[in-house]
């Protein structure tokens, strides 16, 4: 956990980098003092409610608003056709990955509101404004809307089937784009050279997201400034100024974007949703606050949801077991419209994680992303990287039964070596840093791994199948994007830091005060952080992608140089001295400036004070604020092994997680009770997905799982205690050695629990089935 620098002595050893600080925030949040999207309100705010259509496809014959207008208190409704007047267009999708010259990607215009198709159950059709949320259902309720109903089609391998109902008349086939990346002929020599092959096709189940906090916004507009405000929980409010400026057809200086408390994103939140521009223009037309707050139900159809990959994948290796080759063909499910980063997941970030920790010659991948009548997919913790791991991992798992290899020894043999590093690996990354053998070594010991023969046996004097599992990962951080690094010096003596990733739970404050502390010895109490307010940034590049400490903290430590160079100037000025005669230390009292070799010295946060009391002349800085803009650090790529171990009821097909091992490399880690929360909460997620959640849809399209009644999610009996534990090799791309946290524990548990699920279950002649490893699903692969 060391840093790349010398920690100084603060006289508060406790809050330094490395230290389990508790997070700051947290005493506040747990008075009820949070200020979350829904718990704001403005004067005068009018209500909206949204119109949904209750079809998954369909051609929309009549819209009848006549009774609903007439209805008590309602003000406004809002319908594409007024969008459409108003010169508000598409919802911009973000990010995409880019298709191959031959196919380019195809992004069909995404209305706010649907105004003659409707592609899935929740698109919404028209908003409702009134003085309250129950005028407002009422007059919903008073609305005719006629449909047509046409054929749905809800996965991506039958939309991409010929004859499939037809979703955008701009992508034949309902191909959004098609993805391939490797060397298709040298890929095929070395798996008609290989000595074993091995194929599986894996189906990587659709989650719902489920935040603990609902998507909630309150839209405003100035006549007087033609300027737009949106109050909304998002993960970062520099990118969805842009997103909605795009919107609504304005520039970004009209936009104003502002995020208080977040209950929980996980890259649900990061992009631009319908309901954003349809607020800002009722409140545009009606001169009052509007605001609308989703429902869980309706959450369940509007959120993006994640996930929902199609996969045929083939591991070729030699006769001693060492991989040639690496392939993986199939889909990835699209939803009805491009939403942020959808087609990100099963394509380019399949190809940079499948690899892993494996010394891979070769890949492929040759994948698809489709078009269905289903709700929108986007970023879900991870967004491609517990993917890629699970497919490699359960490839290597399978292969070595396959082959009679013990799969310790086959993950050995082409574990990728520390004195390999830096690895070019074919996915075109460049690993810089990793001791991957040695984190085997770690978490097996770690896991009493030859002691479980003693602990299936007692499992099976219970009547229970008990398995045990690896899931040996490496991800790749999201790559570099320019971060704001701000620091402000306030006159109640504390100090702000300005940056523009965005805390939606991660506890920024604390380790963000850390990094400040250790460089500018400023005491973190006094340290407060302002990050979703989108006119106080100059770049942001918001929180997604496991790398908020890479581009903040590194950004923190830039700007604080900038500090010491400007606190230089003024103190030479103010002591009277060379500026080249002034030194900076840190001493148990705080961040200082002297004069060298003399006892004249002025602590950094008096200096500040000083020059707020009494500018000084025009050559002297008048303030030590900076504001600074971080270039961006590669992407990273935090790594570990985790095991889990499961017993299995015959009778009844429940699978229980029994004991649960994690041994991660996150480099330099600041703040180790924060990142144990990360990958306890990754690894209770990645659980969710591999034993009980998945979002179903009948023929019609019509969603089977639109509650908590039909669609699971862990609880803490679920769970075991997490046994944590690091092996930090500081990467050597970024001035923290950080190398991000907050999505491993998903790309972790996905392979260590299906790993153990299909162990436990070998002995009855089962050695594969897809997620999730539901009672049902295990009882009738029992059964069969």
């Amino acid at each position: 956990m060391n840093p790349p620098f010398d920690t100084p002595d603060l006289g508060l050893e406790k809050f330094a980098l490395g230290q389990p600080v508790p997070r700051l925030e947290d005493p506040s949040l747990l008075r009820g003092e949070g200020r979350y999207s829904d718990d704001l309100a403005c004067a005068g705010q009018l209500y909206a409610v949204m119109l949904r259509s209750r079809h998954a496809h369909g051609q929309i014959t009549a819209i009848d608003l006549e009774a609903a207008r007439a209805m008590p208190g309602v003000h406004l409704i809002v319908t594409g056709a007024m969008l459409r007047e108003a010169g508000i267009g598409r919802i911009p999708h973000g990010f995409q990955q880019p298709g191959s010259d031959a196919a380019p990607l195809i992004s069909p215009a995404y209305p706010p509101l649907a105004s003659d198709r409707v592609r899935y159950v929740g698109e919404p059709v028209a908003c409702v404004v009134a003085e309250s949320v129950a005028q407002a259902k009422d007059a919903l309720e008073a609305i005719v809307l006629e449909i047509e109903p046409l054929p749905a089609v809800t996965t991506a391998r039958e939309a991409a089937a010929a004859g499939a109902p037809q979703l955008h008349e701009s992508a034949p086939g309902n191909i959004a784009l098609r993805y391939h990346y490797g060397d298709r002929d040298k890929v095929a020599a070395a798996f008609a050279r290989a000595a074993h092959v091995t194929s599986l096709d894996l189906r990587n189940n659709r989650i719902v997201v489920c935040p603990m906090e609902p998507r909630s916004a309150i839209g405003e507009y100035d006549a007087q400034s033609g300027r737009f405000t949106l109050h909304v929980g998002c993960q970062g409010v520099f990118g969805l100024r842009a997103a909605l400026a795009e919107a609504m057809a304005v520039g970004v200086e009209k936009i104003h974007v502002l995020t208080g408390h977040v209950g929980g994103s996980f890259g649900m939140k990061a992009g631009c949703y319908p309901e954003y521009p349809v607020l800002l223009e009722a409140a545009r037309r009606l001169g009052r606050p509007v605001k609308w707050t989703d429902e869980r139900s309706e959450s369940f159809l509007s959120d993006s949801h994640g996930r929902d990959h199609e996969m045929h994948a083939e591991l070729a290796l030699d006769a001693a077991g060492k991989i040639l080759a690496v392939r993986l063909t199939g889909f990835g499910n699209a939803g009805a419209w491009l939403t942020n980063a959808a087609t990100v997941p099963p394509t380019a970030n399949a190809a940079k994680n499948i690899v892993g920790v494996y010394a891979t010659p070769l890949i492929e991948i040759d994948t698809a992303c489709v078009f269905t009548n289903t709700t929108p997919v986007g970023p879900y913790r991870g967004a491609g990287r517990p993917e890629g791991n699970y497919y490699i991992e359960r490839l290597i798992e399978t292969a070595a039964v396959e082959m009679g290899i013990d799969p310790i020894e086959l993950r050995r043999r082409n574990l990728i070596r520390p004195e390999a590093m830096p690895y070019a690996a074919p996915s075109g990354m460049t690993y810089d840093s990793g001791e991957f053998p040695a984190i085997l070594d770690q978490a097996l010991a770690r896991a009493d791994w030859d002691g479980f023969a003693s602990r299936r046996a007692d499992s099976a004097a219970r009547g229970l199948l008990r398995g045990r599992g690896i899931g040996h990962y490496l991800e790749v951080t999201a790559p570099p994007s320019r971060e704001m690094g701000g620091i402000r010096f306030d006159a109640d003596g504390g100090v702000t830091i300005i940056t523009g990733t965005l805390d939606y739970g991660q506890g920024h404050r604390t380790p963000f005060a850390q990094v400040l502390a250790s460089k500018l010895g400023i005491p973190i109490d006094r340290v407060q952080l302002l990050q979703g307010d989108s006119d106080a940034l100059i770049a942001g590049g918001g929180t997604g992608g496991s790398k908020s400490l890479m581009a903040s903290g590194a950004a923190i430590l830039e700007a604080s140089d900038l500090v010491i160079a400007r606190g230089k100037k003024a103190a030479a000025y103010l002591l009277e001295a060379a500026e080249a005669d002034i030194e900076f230390a840190i001493s148990p009292g705080g961040g200082r400036f002297a004069i060298a070799g003399t006892d004249r010295a002025i602590s950094l946060l008096d200096l500040a004070a000083r020059l707020r009391e009494s500018p000084p002349p025009e050559d002297v800085p008048a303030s030590l604020d900076v504001r600074h803009i971080h270039q961006g650090a590669p992407s990273a790529f935090p790594n570990g092994c985790h095991i889990a171990e499961v017993e299995i009821d015959p009778e009844t097909g429940c699978v229980r997680v029994a004991r649960y091992t994690a041994v991660n490399d996150f480099g330099t880690v600041v703040n180790p009770l924060l990142v144990a929360g990360q990958v306890q909460g990754g690894i209770a997620q990645g659980i969710g997905q591999a034993l009980m959640e998945a979002t179903q849809y009948d023929s019609e399209g019509q969603p089977l799982t639109g509650s908590y009644m039909d669609y699971a999610l862990p609880r803490a009996g679920d769970l075991v205690a997490i046994d944590n534990d690091f092996h930090p090799v500081p990467a050597r791309t970024n001035l923290l050695g950080a190398k991000g946290c907050g999505e491993a524990g998903c790309a972790g548990a996905l392979p260590a629990v299906m790993n153990a699920v299909i162990d436990a279950l070998r002995s009855r002649g089962i050695h594969h089935l897809d997620m999730p490893a539901t009672p049902e699903r295990v009882f009738a692969a029992l059964q069969r």
